[in-house]
C-alpha cells in the first residue's frame, strides 16, 4: 500500500506490473468510501477494505481490466453508466460487445474471464447522468462522459483537488484503444480533445504510471498521433495490391509482432485495422472488393 499516492482526498491505487494490462489503476475518494474502478491487485483492495469503509463501487466502463477484483466488493452498490450495463449481466453479450465472432476466440475469453477476471453476472444499483456533479462531502466530481473507447466511457474531474481521472485515455505510448463493437475512432478524438481542454491540475490514468503533475500537452499529442501512425502503415501496405484482413494482421501494424495468445492479439489486431478500414471506406480513400482492400489512386 505504500505506493499510494493522495490528491487530497484522492488516493491514487496503482495496479499490479505497473498498471499494465490485465490491471489498472483505481481510485479511492476518502471518507465518501468510493471506489472507482476495481482492476489494480487483489490484495490491495482486501487491505482497503480493512483499513477503510469503502461504501460503493463506481465504473469508468465495462472492460475486464476495471472489474477483476470486483467481486470483493459484491455487497456494496455498484454505479455505472446505464447503456454499459448489457455486458456486465451476461457472458455472451459481453462477447458480443467485444465483437468477437470466432468461437476459438470466444471460448478462450469465456475461460479467461470466469477464471482470471471472476466475472459473475452483475447489475448496478444506479447510473451515471452525463454532466451531473456529485457532492462526495470531501470533494465534488464532475461525471464527463468521453465516448470512442467505449460508448459509455467515463472521465471524472474532482473540482476541489482539480483532479483529473482520464481512465483508459491513458496517454500511454500504445495509444488508443477503440477497436470494440461500438468503438470509435471519431469520437475517440474528439473525446481527447475535450479532456485536455479541462483545467486540471493533476492528471490520473488506469494504465502504467498513470501520474502527470505537468501539463501533458505533448503526451497528449503524441497519444493521438498513434492513430494517424496506424492508418498511414496501413494505407501504404494497401497501396498497388488488394488485401485480406488476415493479410492486413499478420502486418502487426498495431502489436508490432505477432503475439500469444492468438485470442487476445489476433482478435485485437483485427478489431483496431477494421475500424481504419470503415473510417478509409467511409472517406472514400480505400475500396473493397469481395473482401479485400485497396487504395484508391
Amino acid at each position: 500500500m505504500s505506493n499510494e499516492i493522495n490528491f487530497g482526498p484522492v488516493r491514487f491505487i496503482p495496479g499490479s506490473n505497473s498498471g499494465k494490462y490485465p490491471h489498472s489503476n483505481s481510485l479511492y475518494v476518502e471518507a465518501a468510501g468510493v471506489l472507482i474502478d476495481a482492476g489494480a491487485d487483489r490484495a490491495q483492495y482486501k487491505a482497503l477494505r480493512s483499513g477503510s469503509e469503502v461504501r460503493e463501487v463506481w465504473l469508468s466502463h465495462w472492460h475486464e481490466d476495471h472489474f477483476g477484483c470486483i467481486d470483493l466488493f459484491d455487497d456494496l452498490p455498484l454505479r455505472q453508466m446505464q447503456i454499459e450495463a448489457e455486458p456486465l449481466a451476461d457472458l455472451e453479450l459481453f462477447l458480443d460487445w467485444y465483437g468477437i465472432r470466432s468461437e476459438e476466440f470466444r471460448v478462450y475469453w469465456r475461460k479467461t474471464l470466469t477464471e482470471d477476471f471472476h466475472f459473475q453476472p452483475r447489475r448496478a444499483s444506479s447510473y451515471f447522468v452525463p454532466g451531473e456533479i456529485i457532492d462526495l462531502g470531501s470533494c465534488r466530481v464532475e461525471v464527463i462522459h468521453v465516448p470512442g473507447h467505449t460508448p459509455g466511457n467515463l472521465a471524472f474531474y474532482f473540482l476541489e483537488p482539480e483532479v483529473l481521472f482520464l481512465g483508459d485515455y491513458d496517454l500511454t505510448r500504445f495509444g488508443p484503444w477503440y477497436g470494440d463493437r461500438d468503438s470509435s475512432i471519431e469520437l475517440t478524438i474528439a473525446s481527447v480533445e475535450r479532456l485536455r481542454q479541462i483545467p486540471a491540475r493533476v492528471w490520473l490514468t488506469s494504465h502504467e504510471h498513470g501520474i502527470f503533475e505537468e501539463p501533458p500537452g505533448e503526451i497528449f499529442d503524441r497519444y493521438l498521433a498513434v492513430i494517424d501512425e496506424r492508418e498511414q502503415k496501413l494505407l501504404e501496405y494497401l497501396r498497388g495490391v488488394p488485401r485480406s484482413l488476415a493479410e492486413i494482421v499478420a502486418q502487426s501494424i498495431v502489436y508490432r509482432k505477432p503475439r500469444e495468445p492468438r485470442a487476445f492479439f489476433e482478435w485485437g489486431e483485427a478489431a483496431i485495422m477494421g475500424k481504419h478500414l470503415e473510417r478509409l471506406l467511409r472517406a472514400g480513400r480505400i475500396e473493397e472488393l469481395h473482401g479485400r482492400y485497396q487504395l484508391l489512386t
